[in-house]
């Protein structure tokens, strides 16, 4: 009995592991240092070329150019353990990656959430309405487009003229579900 209860734990907890994995591989991660910061590389990019750094945000515009690498700008948003972006922390800045091989603007586009692991190559400059503003940049060895969830509303059958509970007691009105659908 023990050994059987022993076995549905292990199975469970080898389900449960991939969920928690980081979306940048072991190997690119034991290459990054995690103690250079977004704001000190933004400052003097110079100073940390050939440094690896896993960093994400989201997606404001993507440059694909003539010999079919894109360009990706990314604004940059702090991580959390498994290294989505955090859309509710403030951002340090902006950053571009340089990728080898064409991003479809329509899949990349605006206010999509990226991580990227790469090399930083130096700095690029692009002007912002009427500044010229610095960027680093980062030749990217892996990239990690998360899932784009969109909320969707509903209004289950007559829900409308029911008693329902709010965590502060009963009140009376209009239900609404709201949940967030994975877009395909």
């Amino acid at each position: 009995m023990e050994s059987r209860l022993r076995f549905t734990t292990i199975l469970f907890l080898l389900f449960l592991l991939p969920g928690c994995a980081h979306v940048i591989s072991r190997d690119l991660r034991m290459q990054a240092d995690p103690s250079i910061t977004f704001q000190q590389v933004s400052e003097n990019p110079e100073a940390y070329k050939g440094k690896v750094v896993i960093w994400g945000g989201e997606t404001v515009e993507v440059l694909n150019q003539r010999d079919g690498t894109s360009l990706l700008e990314i604004l940059q948003r702090p991580l959390n353990r498994r290294g989505e972006p955090k859309l509710t922390s403030p951002s340090e800045g902006r950053f571009m990656v340089l990728s080898e091989k064409y991003l479809d603007p329509y899949v990349f586009r605006k206010g999509r959430k990226v991580t990227v692991g790469g090399e930083v190559q130096g700095e690029r400059f692009k002007t912002i309405g009427e500044m010229e503003y610095r960027y680093p940049l980062i030749q990217s060895k892996q990239i990690y487009l998360w899932e784009e969830y969109i909320p969707v509303y509903y209004y289950p059958y007559p829900y409308y003229d029911l008693w329902w509970w709010y965590p502060w007691g009963w009140r009376w009105g209009i239900g609404f579900h709201y949940y967030y659908h994975r877009s395909h």
